[in-house]
């Protein structure tokens, strides 16, 4: 009788894990697990390619400042944008902070800003662009720019799958039973800037 009882008892613990199983599949508990790791795995790429542009800034400085003595205050703040844009904290977190977001896209666009302005700046010194070291980091400034666009656009497009996905009946239910809130996304003034990386052509 005991072991009848307990084979029941097993019986109905497999019924609910199988039933539980099916509910969370039908529910598209399963699909946000994917989906969520989707768009963290696109975000680990925005910011591998933003860490690869701030480790070729020091470089970069350092060859300018050997022409451009006198562009002290131009030299200065991308330096002073570099560190803030890599003493900013990246988590994942930062996915499902909107203020935080926000935040990031703010210090980056603040060394996007600085650099640009070095680069207008370089065009006054023919020496400096004649210069190998220089053209070499120009080349892998402008394909660095390249590769954050294309990780910006596969996050964009990764987030909206999520974000559609979290907003659909009866999905919607189970985000807000787990948690799963929307996620941000870049936004920018000028939509031409999503697929138009900054100009990283010194007199080409």
């Amino acid at each position: 009788m005991q072991i009848t009882n307990q084979f029941t008892k097993w019986l109905r613990l497999a019924l609910s894990v199988t039933v539980l199983a099916g509910i969370l599949t039908g529910c598209g508990y399963n699909e946000f697990q994917s989906k969520d790791e989707a768009t963290k795995a696109a975000w680990g790429e925005v910011v591998n390619q933003y860490q690869r542009r701030a480790d070729l800034i020091p470089n970069l400085v350092n060859t300018v400042k050997g022409y451009a003595t006198h562009e002290k205050e131009t030299l200065e703040a991308v330096t002073k944008a570099r560190a803030a844009a890599t003493s900013f904290q990246i988590t994942p977190e930062v996915l499902n902070d909107p203020a935080a977001f926000e935040k990031f896209q703010q210090v980056q666009g603040q060394l996007s800003s600085a650099l640009s302005r070095l680069m207008v700046v370089s065009e006054k010194y023919p020496d400096l662009k004649a210069d190998t070291s220089f053209r070499d980091l120009q080349s892998q400034l402008e394909g660095t720019e390249n590769r954050i666009t294309v990780a910006r656009q596969r996050y964009i497009a990764a987030v909206q799958d999520y974000n559609v996905h979290a907003r659909s009946f009866p999905n919607n239910l189970t985000a807000m039973v787990f948690g799963y809130k929307v996620k941000p996304s870049f936004t920018v003034d000028n939509e031409k800037a999503i697929s138009t990386a900054p100009t990283v052509n010194f007199g080409k």
